[in-house]
């Protein structure tokens, strides 16, 4: 989809001419805006995850986003990657037009106010009519995207309400639930890969809270399944709240609202490549997704499953990785484990990932897709680059707030 800018050339050079400060003072600048939009609109909390923003993700997030688009205002093209991925995300947290007015007023505001006599009367104007053009993109994108999500066979518009048909403990940590539609019609399909968002109202909060799960099940089922890390309290860092409220309060029977699956991190049906899903903790569940759906659909392609984990009490589906190897021969797992308990005894490498190792156990022709903590995804991705694995062959996905890897 191409983005017809509507941009004067005395508009695109000051807005241009801001980059350097974006670059320094971005986060300030974000920072300021939530904190004057969700003193004003209180009620906006409930689209975006607090946890996020204390922690400084989702501003840092923002800052990046406002940065390329100041890079690239005279050539709007170059962001429709990331407009369409972060479309993806607004859809399922159910973001709608009369947003996006109150977003450009405070993002002019945190301008104005943190920079201060810099951000003179032009500069204000100038990026007033940028996040105009910006915007109605993102509108119509995800204008396309709810239209196609409730017209899907079985699809529906904003949030449906489902049932826990089943919580399956998977491991010290993680625990599944399999959800069923409460009103018994069709479930939509999805790509192995791709989310849901849980409309969570939990008792004593404020605000709802609105989260992203990965299907970790293959696709054709008469549930969907996500499978949920309980975050405790670490280091100073809070406890995650709806993977607790998940955990300690929803039981077999209970009710829970849920977008349409979305998502642009799914694996590529169509291509004829090995695969080689590489997954650090919670991170394995959309690429048990993926791997179970290989072995229906295509068993041509031979699969490469690294997992990395802690030990063997929180490593989750670890029954269904070894049944996968048994089962078919074209799937090969690899687990390590980085502290294993004495009573451990199948996982094949001690320690963390490398590319030494990489190389010793996959091919470099495949695809590749990882997911995982960020620190572990640094490593990965920057270990395919050394390995020379381009770019369209590297697929990955950040749970929260897009991140770099760079």
């Amino acid at each position: 989809m191409s983005v017809k800018t509507e941009l004067s050339e005395e508009t695109v050079r000051i807005v241009k001419s801001t980059v350097p400060v974006l670059a320094e003072r971005g986060e300030d600048i974000t920072t300021c805006f939530y904190q004057q939009m969700f003193a004003d609109y209180p009620e906006l909390k409930n689209l975006f995850n607090q946890t996020n923003q204390k922690a400084g993700r989702q501003p840092k997030a923002l800052a990046n986003a406002v940065y390329a688009a100041a890079q690239h205002i005279d050539d709007l093209s170059a962001i429709m990657p990331t407009v369409m991925q972060i479309s993806e995300k607004h859809r399922s947290l159910n973001v709608k037009p009369e947003h996006y007015p109150i977003v450009g007023e405070y993002l002019l505001l945190a301008i104005k106010e943190v920079l201060g006599d810099a951000a003179t009367d032009d500069i204000i104007e100038a990026w007033g009519e940028a996040y105009g053009v910006i915007a109605n993109a993102f509108i119509e994108v995800e204008k396309q995207k709810y239209k196609a999500a409730a017209s899907q066979k079985g699809g529906w518009k904003d949030s449906r309400e489902f049932r826990v048909w089943k919580k399956v403990k998977e491991s010290d940590v993680i625990t599944s639930f399999y959800l069923q539609p409460a009103d018994g019609r069709e479930l939509a399909a999805y790509r192995p890969g791709q989310y849901i968002t849980i409309k969570a109202e939990i008792p004593g909060e404020n605000h709802t809270h609105l989260r992203q799960y990965s299907l970790s099940d293959s696709p054709g089922n008469n549930y969907y399944r996500i499978s949920v890390k309980r975050e405790d309290e670490n280091g100073g860092k809070p406890a995650g709240v709806v993977s607790t409220y998940l955990h300690t309060q929803v039981g077999e029977g209970d009710a829970i609202s849920i977008s349409a699956p979305a998502g642009d991190f799914y694996l590529d049906m169509e291509s004829v490549n090995p695969v080689v899903l590489i997954s650090g903790g919670v991170g394995l569940t959309p690429l048990i997704s993926m791997m179970k759906t290989s072995t229906i659909k295509d068993q041509s392609r031979d699969i490469y499953f690294i997992h990395a984990t802690r030990n063997g009490s929180v490593h989750a589906f670890k029954e269904d990785m070894k049944q996968m190897s048994q089962e078919f021969p074209f799937v090969k797992t690899h687990i390590i484990y980085d502290s294993p308990m004495e009573t451990d005894c199948d996982y094949d490498k001690e320690g963390y990932i490398d590319l030494a190792w990489l190389r010793r156990v996959v091919p470099p022709e495949a695809d590749f897709y990882y997911c995982g903590p960020e620190g572990f995804m640094k490593t990965v991705h920057r270990s395919l680059i050394e390995w020379d694995v381009p770019v369209e062959r590297r697929n990955y996905e950040f749970f929260g707030p897009e991140g770099s890897l760079d």
